[in-house]
């Protein structure tokens, strides 16, 4: 079997992997309804999911080290399995939390996992588009995971969602096993150690640009059902074909940006990405109460802000290359820690402020990773650099 089939094997799983994790945001409405919650309340389940993923993944990753990688992933989806199943049956917003710290566990301990193995199957020079794939497996649960799960919802009952994922679990259990060969462990490095990295200012700074451009697009995106429906006046049915098109692009916009990383270099692809990406936000703020306008406007939304997945990761390996499990460990835990923060200040908006206010706030946080990466990549600089040297021109003829 070729390393790309394999490759799209774990992408088909993290597909799974992927629906688990935002699904809330599609059934946010449906989950606040029947628990008797507030949205804002009931978009805390995000941050609650990205705490446990952020903090728990790195410590996880340590302790597992030396396991073999192929175990590791069908030891995390069994532990999957129980949280999405215990989300199922059992009631109450209490339950649903412990369901979700369950489910985010063992998500963070595969995506880490998927991501290496990755990266030791594809070849060098292929590994930007090997993660692009990869990434592309949770692309895919915005296309088809996300609006399925809002169509289930409507149709049955929002907990049907994640009992189906119990079983689907079971599928993946049975690829991983058949399809995927052993790939050693490596040696345990503790979490000490792995905080090492962070005395390195790129890799901090690095991990900022990350931290940035997740939370502004988390805003936006945990609280885009209720925008949806409520802003932009969208029927239920409509609601979940704009979710569809919104995950067709984040699908294309995973590949553009593993395209782009391997064919124009991460640097242009990465700031390019960052800045369509603030742009777009900004002109859903003004086309907010137009259904029609809004379909295309979330597919370009989409496009770009996914399109900055691969690249970043890449970047970042670029940063360490020697230690690129550590890295992408690193990475996983800054993103999740941003979705908590993007929700949490999301519904600090939805509350305080209105819910229109978030695709501005989401733009904010954006421009600021945007503004981040033509820093560290020397797009400042140049810039600066440009502007002493028409200075020194200026005065070199005026002394003259």
């Amino acid at each position: 079997m070729s390393y790309n089939l394999k490759i799209y094997m774990l992408a088909l799983v993290s597909f799974l992997v992927g629906t688990s994790e935002f699904i809330i945001a599609g059934i946010l409405d449906k989950v606040s309804d029947d628990l008797g919650v507030s949205v804002a309340a009931a978009g805390q389940l995000i941050t609650v999911f990205s705490l446990a993923y952020g903090f728990g993944t790195p410590f996880l990753i340590a302790v597992a080290a030396k396991v073999d990688r192929k175990k590791l992933m069908l030891y995390a989806l069994s532990v999957f399995i129980v949280g999405n199943v215990a989300a199922f049956l059992f009631s109450g917003f209490g339950a649903l939390i412990v369901s979700r710290v369950i489910v985010a566990l063992s998500s963070g301990v595969f995506v880490v996992t998927s991501f290496t193995v990755a990266a030791k199957l594809a070849p060098a020079e292929k590994q930007g588009s090997a993660i692009a794939t990869l990434t592309m497996g949770f692309s895919t649960a915005l296309i088809v995971g996300v609006p399925l799960g809002r169509l289930v919802a409507s149709t049955y009952d929002w907990k049907v969602v994640f009992g189906g994922m119990g079983l689907l679990g079971l599928l993946a259990l049975l690829l991983i096993a058949f399809a995927i060969p052993k790939t050693d462990g490596e040696q345990p490095v503790p979490l000490r150690d792995q905080l090492k990295l962070l005395k390195n200012p790129k890799i901090v700074f690095a991990l900022g640009i990350t931290f940035f451009w997740i939370g502004g697009y988390s805003i936006t995106n945990t609280y885009i059902s209720p925008f949806l429906l409520n802003i932009t006046g969208m029927s239920e049915k409509f609601v979940s074909i704009a979710l569809l098109a919104f995950g067709i692009a984040s699908l294309i916009g995973s590949k553009l940006g593993g395209f782009g990383t391997d064919r124009w270099g991460f640097k242009p692809t990465l700031v390019t990405g960052m800045l369509l990406h603030v742009a777009w936000l900004v002109v859903i703020s003004f086309a907010a109460h137009s259904p029609w306008l809004m379909f295309p406007l979330l597919m370009l939304w989409a496009l770009s802000a996914w399109s900055s997945s691969p690249t970043q990761q890449y970047y970042l390996i670029s940063l360490a290359p020697e230690a690129t499990g550590i890295m992408l460990s690193l990475n996983t835990s800054v993103v999740q820690l941003a979705f908590a923060a993007g929700a949490g200040i999301g519904g600090v908006v939805v509350e305080g402020v209105s819910l229109t206010a978030v695709t501005w706030i989401g733009a904010a946080g954006v421009a600021v990773a945007a503004l981040m990466s033509a820093a560290a990549f020397g797009y400042l600089r140049v810039g600066a650099a440009s502007r002493a040297a028409r200075k020194e021109a200026r005065a070199g003829k005026i002394n003259a």
